[in-house]
């Protein structure tokens, strides 16, 4: 035992240092979902192309909100396929300490940005649209209309059932099994349906104006499908701006380390700790106790092991003279 600037260093010939190392390969990758949802992009480019074509010249305006927001959801997909890609091929990358589960985060924080535009810019059209109506071409528009929700119901089939299938059957916190999902499936997927709502709308407006000459329904849907893909993009700045600046103390996960702590045999305080999001559903963190007991950090490890969602544990030890093990 060697001391060194208050610390004591746990020095043993016992010690395998080739055994404490350990892969930070966090994200397992999904290749059924990733494969699914390129079908998805596909289906959704083609049926993008062809409702802001069709908006375009049958002047719909609910049309081309539709084909806007179905270009959002395209994107998102598209993100997502990368975001799988980019993490299997970089994964063994030394550069990235923690995985590279954030490549997706930041694929997704971009979109978000790129749909307030898109938001914008329909909001603009149907305005103005609005203030001054043209004659809207109700048949074709209806009809390209219905087979985009007919491609949006069957992409959110492609993604119902691996998001279904990967479902934590194993998971030991009912109320949090969520945290377990496939989070870049589950986001794809809740955005279909949103994509689908939109769609629904559109065929809505189209028809209302079709039987009864309510004209100014058409704009209205696409100021409503304006507001709607920005609500979406503020959820996700949201979400990925939180994941990418480690906000994640509120996590469920931070209230489950200071219970295992508060229940420990040994007698132990907190005087630091912090956690982060290293993958989908799985957290990295680091404790700093002030114990009086006789043990080792790898102690309080294996009863922080029991929260599977921790995959990547350092704990330092300060007793209460001020010494500290530390470890990792």
């Amino acid at each position: 035992m060697k001391l060194s600037q208050g610390y004591f260093q746990m020095q043993s010939p016992d010690i395998d240092i080739k055994a404490l190392r350990h892969s930070h390969v966090f994200n397992e990758g999904n290749p059924l979902a990733e494969r699914n949802i390129r079908w998805a992009v596909l289906l959704t480019a083609v049926m993008m192309v062809a409702e802001i074509g069709g908006g375009w010249i049958y002047n719909s305006m609910a049309l081309l909100a539709d084909g806007w927001h179905m270009s959002s959801h395209a994107l998102a997909l598209g993100l997502s396929v990368f975001a799988y890609a980019a993490a299997r091929r970089l994964a063994q990358d030394a550069r990235f300490s923690f995985g590279t589960w954030k490549i997706e985060v930041l694929g997704g924080y971009t979109s978000a940005i790129f749909l307030l535009g898109v938001a914008g810019l329909m909001m603009y059209q149907s305005v103005e649209r609005l203030l001054s109506p043209t004659p809207i071409h109700y048949d074709q528009a209806i009809a390209i209309a219905g087979i985009g929700l007919l491609v949006n119901l069957v992409c959110a089939w492609l993604l119902k059932g691996n998001h279904a299938h990967h479902h934590d059957h194993h998971d030991h916190h009912a109320a949090d099994g969520h945290h377990h999902h496939d989070l870049n499936l589950r986001s794809a997927y809740l955005h279909v349906l949103t994509d689908a709502a939109t769609s629904v709308l559109a065929i809505v407006a189209l028809i209302g104006g079709k039987l009864w000459g309510a004209d100014w329904l058409d704009p209205l849907m696409g100021i409503a499908g304006a507001v709607l893909v920005t609500v979406w993009a503020y959820g996700l700045l949201r979400d990925t701006g939180r994941v990418l600046l480690d906000a994640e103390m509120d996590a469920p996960v931070v209230a489950e380390i200071r219970d295992v702590i508060a229940a420990s045999p040994v007698k132990a305080d907190i005087t630091d700790l912090h956690v982060w999001r290293v993958a989908k559903g799985k957290y990295a963190c680091i404790l700093s106790l002030v114990t009086d007991g006789d043990v080792r950090p790898d102690y309080f490890k294996e009863q922080l092991g029991i929260h599977e969602e921790l995959v990547h544990i350092t704990v330092e030890l300060n007793g209460y003279s001020t010494q500290v093990f530390p470890t990792h």
